[in-house]
This record gives structure tokens, C-alpha cells and sequence, in this order.
């Protein structure tokens, strides 16, 4: 994003960021109860991201950001304790973001994007997809994604959630992918044509992966090549693969979360094949007792050398409470902690990415979209509640 775009986006925060939207107090009680699963428990309504961020101040001598949606300035670290909390009431900076809120303007089919910043799927009380999908471009502008009509993932049980994941918005922005039922979906926001590429099986989940789209179900992934379209089986789980970074090359090892316990640990495989390279595992001997990692939910996302992911946890107040934590991909060591409390519903708070400043994005009550900085340990709000599926670009 040049100086230009940043400072439109700018002037459209200030001067029209929408009210928040009321809340519906039975969201989280009417999700769907998914099957559980050893190594990841699934939130069937969650809020999706692939980095992002705003930006506070602009200077002009600063290099421009490599995301579209740039985060605030990261504070100087402060060696915050392992173990944080968030505050009880969140503050919201004004965010480009919250645009999503608002309706669309204007068909994807008659303006595409140059960029899209993020996706948006209303939602009902049920969980089931309530209106178009909201495509926000660097513009400022709301499109609605009227080119394909998305249908719900299922498993081989018939459990059903909306298309719009985490993982289906390219991080450049300039591409989505869908995981259907027995086909992948590719749509170019940029010139708003539609790509569908046959597969089999159940399909749910997508990841983008360099040069690949990993699209999978409960027994079995793909690889989809970007350039030819062609897709192979690979031996990599969809459910407990880790985000790639978007800045890793075309070989970076694939990474998944697995185990629970004192069974929790990474597995790295390689690229193409997907050998598997090594366990390693997940240590937490730098957290104060009694607090443990119980089991990792939702998707974990790679930055660097760290990894962020939602978990179920012990705290100094109950096995099973809510909360995020940061660890090295290399070792396997936990090196932050957010305790989210005991008073939230199960499965709220998933992991969404990270921001290009080291922060890590997730869903937190009443935000429908919050980053937290584990260096410092400051919590804020940046979209307040709004009830459906974000998915933003890194």
C-alpha cells in the first residue's frame, strides 16, 4: 500500500467509523457443537484473519508497510510476566476495519478490488450464512461477493458451517478460496472471475501456502497449485496445520499442532511431500505454576520464528479456562500466556493471525476483533461486536 492509499484509508477511519452493533446475547450458545477431536476443537462461529492491522501515525520518511491494513506502532517491549490478562473494559482506536460493519455499495462484478482488505459473512443465531459476503477493498469501499453462490461446508455427519474460514483470503488480498463440498472454489477479487477445481470428499478447511492452496476435510488434504491448478494428495492434516508465514519461502517446513497435554507438540514436515522432519515438545518452564497448555483449538499461524494459537488451559483458577499463547517454533517453548478467565463460553477466543508489528490478532469479547501484544502485554479492541466471519489480508 503506497503513502496514497494510506492516507485515504486514514481520512475514511476518521471521519466515518461506524457505531458498534448490539450484540445478540444467545451468539455463542446457538453455535453448532462440532464433533470433538483429539488435537483441535473447532469454533463453529469464529472470526478469521490473515494479518492486518492500523495504522496510528504517519510519517512520511517511514518505508511503507508490507500489508495492506498497516497495525499501530508496537510499543517498546516491556518484558511483560509470561502469564497476561486482558483489561475489563477494551478501548477501540479507529480502525479502516470497522467499515465492515456497514452494507455493501456496490457488486464485486462491477468494481473489483485492486486489494481486498477483508471479507465479511453476516451471520444468524444459528450459525448459517445471513446475506452476501462483504469484500472490503483498499478503497474504503464495500462490495458484495456476488459472483458465486457459497454453499455451506459439512462433514460425512452433516455438520454445517459457513464457508467464509479462516484461511480463505489470499494474503495479498487479491484472491479468495472456498473449501466446497467435492470442489475448491477460487474467485480473483481483482478482475471478479470464479475458478472450480473438481476434488473429493467432505472439504472445510482452507490454507493458503506460498504457491499452494492446502484445501482438506477429516480424511483427506490437498495441494492445489496456484500457476497450473493441478491438485495432489498430501499427508498433512487440515484440521492441525499452522498458517505458514506469508513472508516464508516456497520450502518452509509445514507445521502442525498436535497432542494434548503432556502429549502437545510440533510437527514440522517438509513442503512438497510432507515428510515428516521432527516432534518437538511443547514445553511451558516458563509459566508460573499451576499454569499449563491443556490442548490447542482453532488455527495456529506461524511469524518468524513464533507461533500463536488459541487453547483451553489450567490457570491459577480452574482446569479448562480460555486463553492464547505464543510459542517458539523452533523449541517448542511457551513464552506468553493471555488467560482469558473462566466466565467465557468454550471455544470463544480463536487465534486469527498475526499484525506486521508482532501482535497477535483474535476474537475477544466484546470485540469482534482484538490484538493483543504479548512483549507488553496491551490488549485492544479494533472491530467492536459484530456477529459473523471476518477473514482479513495479511
Amino acid at each position: 500500500m503506497n503513502e496514497q492509499d494510506l492516507r485515504r484509508l486514514l481520512t475514511i477511519t476518521v471521519e466515518d467509523v461506524l457505531p458498534s452493533q448490539p450484540a445478540a446475547a444467545s451468539w455463542d450458545r446457538a453455535r453448532r457443537k462440532r464433533r470433538t477431536r483429539r488435537v483441535i476443537g473447532v469454533v463453529a462461529l469464529a472470526v478469521t484473519l490473515v494479518g492486518g492491522g492500523t495504522v496510528a501515525v504517519l510519517r512520511p520518511t517511514d518505508p511503507p508497510p508490507n500489508h495492506s491494513v498497516a497495525p499501530t506502532p508496537t510499543a517498546v517491549p516491556t518484558h511483560a510476566d509470561p502469564v497476561q490478562h486482558p483489561p475489563a473494559e477494551l478501548t477501540f482506536p479507529p480502525d479502516p476495519l470497522t467499515r465492515l460493519g456497514g452494507p455493501a455499495t456496490v457488486p464485486l462484478s462491477e468494481r473489483p478490488v485492486q486489494r481486498a482488505l477483508a471479507l465479511f459473512q453476516p451471520t444468524d443465531e444459528e450459525n448459517r450464512a445471513d446475506g452476501p459476503v462483504r469484500v472490503l477493498g483498499n478503497d474504503g469501499v464495500v462490495r458484495s461477493l456476488d459472483v458465486v453462490t457459497l454453499q455451506p461446508t459439512r462433514d460425512a455427519g452433516y455438520n454445517e458451517a459457513p464457508a467464509v474460514k479462516p484461511g480463505v483470503l489470499s494474503p495479498d488480498g487479491k484472491s479468495a478460496a472456498f473449501a466446497q463440498t467435492k470442489e475448491l472454489v477460487v474467485v480473483d477479487l481483482t478482475t471478479a472471475q470464479v475458478r472450480r477445481i473438481p476434488l473429493d470428499g467432505y472439504l472445510e478447511l482452507v490454507v493458503w501456502a506460498n504457491d499452494r492452496v492446502l484445501v482438506g476435510g477429516d480424511d483427506r488434504t490437498y495441494a492445489v497449485d496456484r500457476v497450473t491448478w493441478a491438485a495432489s494428495r498430501i499427508d498433512v492434516s487440515a484440521w492441525v496445520l499452522a498458517a505458514p508465514d506469508p513472508e516464508a519461502g516456497r520450502e518452509a517446513p509445514l507445521v502442525e499442532l498436535i497432542g494434548e497435554r503432556d502429549g502437545l507438540a510440533l510437527r514440522s514436515r517438509t513442503a512438497r511431500e510432507a515428510t515428516i522432519r521432527s516432534e518437538q515438545e511443547i514445553t511451558g518452564d516458563g509459566l508460573p505454576s499451576p499454569y499449563e497448555i491443556n490442548e490447542f483449538y482453532g488455527r495456529g499461524w506461524l511469524h518468524g520464528g513464533r507461533l500463536a494459537s488459541a487453547a483451553w488451559i489450567t490457570s491459577d483458577e480452574i482446569d479448562g479456562a480460555e486463553g492464547a499463547a505464543v510459542l517458539d517454533a523452533r523449541t517448542g517453548a511457551v513464552s506468553h500466556l493471555l488467560d482469558l478467565g473462566r466466565e467465557r463460553s468454550k471455544g470463544c477466543c480463536e487465534v486469527l493471525g498475526w499484525d506486521n508489528k508482532g501482535a497477535v490478532l483474535l476474537r475477544l469479547e466484546p470485540a469482534a476483533l482484538a490484538r493483543w501484544d504479548p512483549e507488553t502485554g496491551e490488549v485492544t479492541g479494533i472491530i467492536r461486536d459484530l456477529r459473523g466471519v471476518i477473514a482479513v489480508a495479511g
